[in-house]
């Protein structure tokens, strides 16, 4: 069976309870968690594993299986450094608790709905994405310039505007009858499972998207275009990031 993944259904539940299902060189898997395997331009989650006689493994990162007979939904938990006992001594139908980096999640969450408000803002295909922690860029495939603090004041306006987000499923079928609804040039929506998670903000996106979002765009807080470059003749870059607390302090002052 194939990991049952949480995370899409609840992108906000920090833990749960697993059973093991294999242990691999590459790491632990599970039959479910609320780890997010790094995919479509987001970074993988980290955090903990616990066991019920009190180890605790930290967990680095997380990744899609490729051990041999792994389905596309299967995730390997990959353990940090230092830990390698640990994971030995794991064995398959040992029950777990796992345990999310939560800060770490909900940045990626703040700035992955980000990056839809500005696919509806730039209105171009996106060639190459990038969300991590600490910042998160979209590459679009265009010519026309962007200006900096017109983007960044169109973002912060969808912000303050408090837009839903929710998603839904469609099946393959509707998706291929719908080929406007794919935005991304670099990662292409999942087809052949028979069914495609969309990901819409309420009046103004809609696109398919498996990674793991903010219920609000009011969440995402205080957010600036660090910077717009050129990354050819073809391509223009842009890159979020969210203000330290002292600066966003400072601007609540003035």
């Amino acid at each position: 069976m194939p990991t049952r993944a949480l995370f899409r259904s609840d992108a906000y539940q920090r833990s749960c309870s697993a059973v093991i299902t294999r242990v691999t060189p590459a790491g632990i898997e599970v039959d479910q968690t609320v780890f997010y395997p790094l995919g479509g331009g987001q970074a993988g989650d980290s955090g903990v594993l616990r066991t019920e006689d009190g180890i605790a493994i930290r967990l680095a990162d997380a990744r899609k299986s490729k051990a041999e007979g792994a389905t596309p939904d299967d995730v390997v938990h990959v353990p940090a450094p230092g830990f390698e006992d640990q994971v030995a001594g794991l064995r398959p139908g040992q029950p777990v608790l796992l345990e999310i980096d939560w800060e770490r999640r909900f940045r990626h969450m703040r700035f992955h709905t980000a990056t839809h408000l500005l696919c509806a803002i730039v209105g171009e295909l996106v060639d190459g994405c990038s969300i991590t922690a600490d910042y998160a860029r979209l590459d679009f495939a265009m010519t026309e310039p962007l200006v900096r603090e017109a983007v960044e004041s169109s973002l912060q306006g969808l912000v303050a505007a408090a837009h839903p987000v929710r998603s839904r499923w469609i099946s393959d079928e509707e998706l291929l009858a719908n080929p406007q609804l794919v935005k991304s040039m670099s990662v292409k929506p999942p087809i052949g499972f028979g069914q495609v998670r969309l990901l819409e903000v309420d009046s103004v996106d809609l696109q398919p998207c498996g990674g793991t979002h903010v219920k609000n765009t009011a969440e995402i807080g205080a957010i600036t275009v660090t910077r717009i470059e050129k990354k050819s003749a073809r391509t223009r870059r842009v890159t979020l990031a969210f203000p330290a607390p002292a600066e966003v302090s400072l601007a609540a002052q003035s």
